[in-house]
């Protein structure tokens, strides 16, 4: 399978169409689809659906996009690296981030690099835990930076000086917005929104006090952004950190929970995988940020 190929499918699957496809990488539309036959028999997948007017993808298809974008990436980052020079180091970092303003002393040390390199160049994806952590599986990202607690028999990991804790987001004009704070009890009673990924967790579980069945979670989110127009919306409740996101200028305020269950921020990478220079830099500054030696308003 060659990365050529993959360019070429990469465009099919983008444009939606042998001819646009053929026609942006300078190609006969017979030679195009002559080499996306000759990866489907090699693979032993079908990965298009040739319609009259449209190209779509099969399952195995999307599957292969997004291997393909990934290989192709990383392709582009090595050759990349292999030519930066001893004397000025550039290069990608590809960081996965979940969503929260503690991100911000990330991107600080991510800037102090820039300011001394600039030939790095900073590439950050929000996601879920679980979709961060397989695109750092596969080789996407150099780091993920994530909440709560980490698989260190699979990650190397720094822990980063700032915590968060869980609480319930309510509009401002709710009978609940006069409070300082909830028993967690009181959830149970409580039209809910809940993210997916912590209702798997023991440690989350055992906090809530009851099983998340027994609960009225009545809708869930993967992003917090979306949770909170769902709590506009007036949909219910939204289980949050309590600092995702700045709730100035919104119509919503954040009650924490008692007792506390507050989770860490933490850096994670492969472990036995080798770092670029500027990966190697990036660290060390996250390094100085985890010691308190980052500049000023970092977390």
């Amino acid at each position: 399978m060659e990365l050529r190929v993959l360019e070429y499918f990469l465009a099919v699957a983008r444009e939606q169409n042998f001819t646009r496809a053929a026609e942006f990488l300078h190609l006969t539309q017979p030679t195009l689809s002559r080499q996306l036959a000759d990866l489907e028999s090699e693979l032993g997948k079908v990965l298009l659906v040739r319609g009259k007017r449209k190209v779509t993808l099969t399952d195995d298809g999307v599957f292969l996009r997004r291997r393909a974008e990934e290989i192709l990436s990383l392709a582009r980052r090595t050759v990349s690296e292999m030519k930066s020079s001893e004397e000025e180091v550039s290069g990608d970092i590809c960081i996965g981030t979940g969503e929260s303003e503690a991100i911000r002393s990330i991107i600080q040390a991510a800037r102090r690099v820039h300011d001394e390199h600039p030939g790095i160049r900073f590439h950050f994806t929000s996601g879920t835990t679980e979709d961060l952590t397989d695109r750092l599986d596969s080789g996407f990202f150099d780091f993920c930076i994530l909440f709560g607690d980490v698989d260190q028999s699979k990650y190397d990991y720094l822990s980063l000086p700032y915590t968060d804790s869980w609480g319930l987001l309510v509009p401002d004009d709710d009978p609940l917005a006069v409070r300082d704070s909830l028993e967690i009890r009181e959830l149970w009673d409580l039209p809910l929104i809940a993210a997916r990924q912590p209702l798997a967790s023991g440690k989350f579980r055992k906090w809530l006090g009851k099983d998340p069945g027994e609960l009225d979670i009545r809708d869930t989110y993967s992003l917090v952004y979306t949770g909170k127009m769902m709590v506009e919306e007036g949909m219910g409740y939204a289980l949050s950190l309590g600092h995702i996101f700045n709730l100035a200028g919104t119509h919503l305020r954040f009650i924490p929970v008692v007792p506390e269950l507050s989770v860490s921020l933490t850096a994670v990478w492969k472990k036995f995988q080798s770092r670029s220079r500027a990966a190697d830099l990036f660290l060390s500054e996250l390094e100085k940020t985890a010691a308190g030696q980052g500049s000023a308003g970092g977390a």
